[in-house]
């Protein structure tokens, strides 16, 4: 009976020892399988990261270079000639800068002939020299920009019906310039001729924003620029951009006539105090010549024109909506 019994406590013993090597191994495979598991998944989210970081990087890059181009063509749009062509002047700086120094030199004589003050005579040709051609020059080209802004949406559908109909862009482009009102149709003509010479549609467009540097002109070159990289309907994009422009042009006409009372109050309150001096100045001449005669009067005077600059200054960007 021994030996049975002894037999079978040896069996027993290799049974568990088999069994316990066999269960460390299956269970030192799990943990590594668990490990291997564990660094497939943290590889995957780390190239997930980095393909969200590189996009984001992207991102970054392409709104830095779009400010960067931006932030160039206002400069170049903002400079003396590039004003003058947005006038539809001819880009001569050296003759503006030629006659607003006449005009400071007739004002400079006008001023001494009236006020028989040199100082006096030198602010009114340094205001008349620098000031009054360059309010003129923007005055000119505010004008102009907006014929062009409001023409703009009826070129599009010209080009739309042109599109739907068969004939190329070139060609479509070639009616606006013949039978669009100006100044919509001298552009347009630049625009013609400077494709004509070789330059890129894109290039065009460029110049174009550089003499009209209007939100309109940039969506209709980013239309055409994304149209030519992609392909796609044009005439459906297009047609879509008027529709954008129209509802512009909508809006900014609800916001002029909303905006109406509160500026033609802020236009009242702005010319009253210049009227009752007048008034007063044509009644009683009396009354107001301490105010040119007197030193402390000339003081006062700068002094109030002053706070009737800031004043008006600040009801203008109160009045003044842009979206």
């Amino acid at each position: 009976m021994m030996l049975p019994l002894a037999l079978l406590v040896f069996i027993a013993c290799l049974a568990a020892v088999a069994f316990t090597f066999t269960n460390g191994d299956t269970s030192r495979n799990k943990a590594l399988k668990r490990a291997q598991s564990f660094a497939t998944i943290n590889k995957v989210e780390r190239s997930r990261r980095n393909i969200q970081d590189q996009t984001v990087n992207r991102r970054k890059k392409i709104l830095t270079d779009l400010k960067a181009v931006d932030r160039q063509q206002r400069k170049k749009s903002l400079s003396l000639g590039s004003r003058m062509q947005q006038a539809g002047l001819t880009a001569n700086v050296r003759g503006f800068w030629i006659g607003s120094a006449v005009t400071a030199m007739v004002m400079l004589v006008v001023g001494y002939i009236l006020f028989h003050s040199l100082l006096e005579a030198l602010g009114l040709a340094f205001a008349a020299g620098l000031g009054l051609p360059r309010w003129v020059l923007g005055f000119l080209a505010k004008r102009r920009i907006a014929k062009f802004t409001s023409a703009f949406p009826d070129a599009t559908d010209v080009i739309v019906r042109g599109i739907k109909s068969g004939l190329p862009v070139h060609d479509c482009l070639k009616v606006i310039s013949t039978e669009a009102p100006k100044p919509l149709n001298e552009e347009f003509r630049q625009l013609v001729e400077n494709l004509g010479m070789g330059m890129s549609i894109d290039q065009g467009l460029d110049k174009m924003f550089t003499r009209m540097p209007t939100s309109e002109v940039r969506f209709f070159a980013i239309v055409l620029g994304i149209q030519q990289k992609t392909g796609g309907n044009l005439a459906e994009a297009l047609n879509n951009l008027s529709v954008v422009l129209r509802s512009r042009k909508l809006m900014a006409e609800k916001i002029k006539a909303m905006s109406g009372e509160a500026v033609a109050s802020s236009a009242i309150i702005g010319s009253l105090p210049p009227a009752i001096m007048i008034l007063v100045q044509l009644s009683t001449p009396s009354y107001m010549a301490p105010m040119y005669l007197d030193p402390r009067g000339h003081i006062l005077l700068m002094i109030g024109g002053f706070w009737m600059a800031l004043g008006v200054f600040v009801m203008r960007k109160m009045i003044n909506f842009k979206f």
